[in-house]
């Protein structure tokens, strides 16, 4: 009874340039969730990983740093890839220079 009155029934045709319409706007959201994306999370990141680069590719010898792993010392030899860090005396490990998070000041290590 209600089923065949309501499949009698027929809608208006959309004008083409309100669907066009309607599609971009359903389509701004999406964008401005990514540009949202991008400022919070995309470019700080790029920006810390271009500082550590920077700060790794700026390592000397004789240099106080602190390794991802906990490890204090002195950068003893450098390599392509590969760091002596001196952790006491007479006592020298070997790291991969991206396991260097951070220089410390002079005289940090006693």
């Amino acid at each position: 009874m209600f089923i065949s009155s309501a499949l009698a029934q027929t809608a208006p045709a959309a004008a083409a340039g309100s669907d066009m319409q309607s599609s971009l706007m359903s389509m701004l959201p999406l964008v401005l969730m990514f540009v949202v994306l991008y400022f919070v999370m995309i470019r700080p990141q790029m920006k810390k990983q271009k500082e550590h680069k920077s700060m790794i590719d700026a390592l000397a010898k004789g240099d106080e740093v602190a390794t991802a792993g906990g490890l204090l010392g002195r950068v003893s030899r450098m390599g392509d890839s590969h760091l002596g860090l001196e952790i006491a005396n007479g006592v020298e490990v070997q790291v991969q220079r991206s396991a260097v998070i951070q220089v410390l000041p002079k005289g940090s290590i006693k």
